[in-house]
């Protein structure tokens, strides 16, 4: 008997810091996200099982995850399961959905409890701009999708740069309480 293995299972997993993950309340009431996960990069081979070896203790076994391929380059069709050796049979399979899924959110399965929708704040977010939505990702209740959430978070960031070049300006000699003229042609 042969048994043939995927490739990225046989690949070592790569040590990785803690998943920067938060999560609803227990108990509160559902929204449309269950919380927010920052990932450290866009290698879903590294990230997925640092997020499920998180997840494993509080929420139970993850079994399938799916994506939105717009923001990952390469998307893996099977991982080795947390806290357990390929040879335990634990997968976790991975899927994508081009034009059903929320490119910001990714969809885990747990064997034990069902599914956790999750907003993903890029990589490269700032830590103040990614508390705020990890934040808002876990409002019990929350009626905001991920993309809704990420939308909120760029107009908000785009009107505070105006403010800030807008008070720049006024600093650096812009236009002034004098209607727009400088006080040397006010003389």
């Amino acid at each position: 008997m042969t048994a043939t293995i995927e490739p990225t299972i046989v690949k070592e997993r790569l040590p990785s810091a803690s998943a920067r993950l938060s999560l609803a309340p227990a108990g509160s009431v559902p929204g449309l996200l269950d919380g927010a996960w920052w990932p450290r990069s866009r290698d879903l081979l590294r990230e997925i099982p640092t997020l499920t070896n998180a997840l494993d203790a509080c929420w139970g076994r993850i079994t399938h995850v799916t994506v939105n391929p717009a923001h990952w380059p390469v998307i893996p069709r099977k991982l080795p399961g947390t806290g357990h050796t390929v040879h335990s049979g634990h997968t976790v399979h991975v899927g994508w959905f081009a034009d059903e899924q929320d490119p910001n959110k990714v969809i885990l399965l747990s064997s034990t409890v069902g599914r956790l929708d999750l907003l993903v704040i890029p990589p490269e977010t700032e830590p103040a701009a990614a508390a705020r939505l990890m934040a808002a990702a876990t409002v019990p209740g929350g009626i905001r999708t991920a993309s809704g959430l990420m939308a909120d978070e760029a107009i908000g960031h785009d009107a505070a740069e105006a403010r800030s070049r807008e008070e720049e300006w006024g600093t650096d000699g812009g236009a002034s309480r004098f209607g727009g003229r400088s006080r040397d042609r006010e003389s």
